[in-house]
């Protein structure tokens, strides 16, 4: 599968770059029409580039010359821009405007993969494996703080205030996110909120143009687990993607088997994202002490001196939800 990400990457590049020179002629055409001296100016370059050309191709020893007709076709180059912008038009209207600068929407710059292409393998790849995935409907408009109301901590504080500071934390994450914000463990009892406002920070940073990858952790470990041992002929390379996508979701991390292959993967993954500076997040109905428990020193060690750890208290919403639509 990961060639079909490769193959579909190039293609859309290369759609790109079909609808860059597309642009490009219709507007040397629409210029041409609407500054006739735009069109007679590029066909004395034409004939300057021709003559160049000429003098190169017999070796001719004539280094004036040569000079000569750079210099003609600078100043030509100056009066198109002199003559777009005198008509209203922008100083580069005429240039070919890629999508990608760099590789020129090639997929390719010094004979490697450009950014561009890699870029684009990742999100088609992060699509695929978030398809069943509804964002769109845990969003932070449709988190109700109310549910959290009226209960109390283990502390004795509330449970309301103590939701309010995760919830904006949670906003502001989003807001200022980059492929290098800080990682977040998400933990608390179920139905308190994580998922809903994982979710929700997903669906915010997918909107501003990152990939994300969200999951729980059991499925994507299967995956991995699935490609690394050879079951079921798939070619998809779960783990690479795993492991450079802008913005990882583990979600229900600790419900996996207890497998030393599980565990090896999920102590690979925070490591490399830890060493590649990409953030992550992983929710989880553990708290602390069974967390330990559950995983070793390596893994947790990393978890508790670089994340962000956010305790969610309160009921179960999903309880509250129910009792309150029975209640009408």
């Amino acid at each position: 599968m990961q060639g079909n990400y490769l193959e579909q990457a190039l293609g859309m590049i290369h759609s790109r770059r079909l609808a860059a020179e597309q642009q490009n002629r219709e507007r040397i055409m629409e210029i041409e029409s609407r500054i006739p001296e735009v069109s007679e100016v590029n066909y004395q370059m034409f004939r300057t580039s021709r003559d160049l050309m000429q003098i190169i191709v017999k070796g001719e020893n004539t280094k004036e010359r040569v000079a000569a007709l750079r210099q003609q076709n600078l100043q030509a180059q100056e009066m198109i821009r002199r003559l777009l912008k005198e008509h209203g038009y922008p100083e580069d209207y005429l240039e070919l405007h890629y999508t990608c600068e760099k590789c020129h929407d090639t997929g390719y710059f010094q004979q490697k993969y450009c950014t561009c292409l890699t870029d684009l393998i990742a999100k088609l790849s992060a699509r695929e494996l978030n398809k069943s995935v509804q964002f769109e409907q845990c969003s932070f408009e449709n988190f109700d703080l109310n549910y959290y109301r009226g209960f109390q901590t283990e502390n004795g504080g509330s449970c309301y205030q103590a939701m309010e500071k995760v919830y904006f934390f949670c906003q502001e994450y989003a807001r200022q996110f980059t492929n290098h914000s800080s990682s977040i463990l998400m933990f608390g009892k179920t139905g308190r909120g994580k998922t809903h406002l994982s979710l929700a920070i997903a669906n915010r940073v997918l909107q501003n143009g990152y990939n994300v990858l969200y999951d729980s952790a059991i499925n994507f470990l299967r995956q991995v687990e699935k490609e690394h041992f050879g079951r079921g002929g798939s070619n998809d390379d779960t783990l690479d993607t795993l492991l450079s996508c802008d913005l990882l979701i583990l979600d229900d991390l600790g419900t996996e088997f207890h497998k030393q292959f599980y565990q090896s993967t999920v102590y690979n993954i925070i490591n490399t994202r830890m060493n590649r500076d990409l953030p992550t997040i992983i929710s989880t109905n553990l708290n602390h002490n069974e967390i330990s428990a559950l995983y070793d020193e390596r893994i947790t060690s990393r978890i508790y001196t670089t994340y962000t750890c956010l305790h969610f208290v309160g009921q179960d919403v999903r309880v509250l939800k129910k009792s309150r639509m029975q209640n009408g």
